[in-house]
């Protein structure tokens, strides 16, 4: 049952982003990848078609085992990161960093400055 669990979860949200950035239409996650494919980066469509179906065979074939499930989930990343817009990923990477730095110079400042503070009232 953790097979089917993961299988469909990770598919799920490929298709969630197919369908949101890539505008894809269709039932099944073959479908979507065949209405977008010319918009789709062209290396990762054979990792797409393979992860729909794993997920076909999964959910339709009774008793299949996933044998290969580090090289599934490795293709769900790649699919993943891929798909996913580089402008929120760029935002968000440069929201850490500021914080980070913030912090950083916040640490330095009051290491340079503590005994200077008098905390009497």
């Amino acid at each position: 049952m953790a097979n089917i669990e993961l299988v469909v979860t990770r598919s799920r949200r490929i298709e969630s982003l197919l369908r949101e950035h890539y505008h894809a239409e269709g039932k099944g996650l073959h479908q979507l990848i065949t209405s977008c494919e010319e918009r789709l980066p062209h290396e990762i469509i054979p990792k797409l078609r393979f992860i729909a179906s794993i997920r076909n065979k999964t959910v339709h074939e009774e008793g299949y085992k996933l044998d290969d499930k580090k090289g599934f989930i490795a293709a769900c990343n790649a699919c993943e990161k891929e798909l996913t817009p580089r402008s929120g990923r760029f935002v968000w990477t440069a929201a850490v960093l500021l914080v980070l730095g913030v912090t950083a110079l916040a640490i330095w400042f009051y290491s340079l400055h503590w005994h200077h503070i008098d905390l009497t009232p």
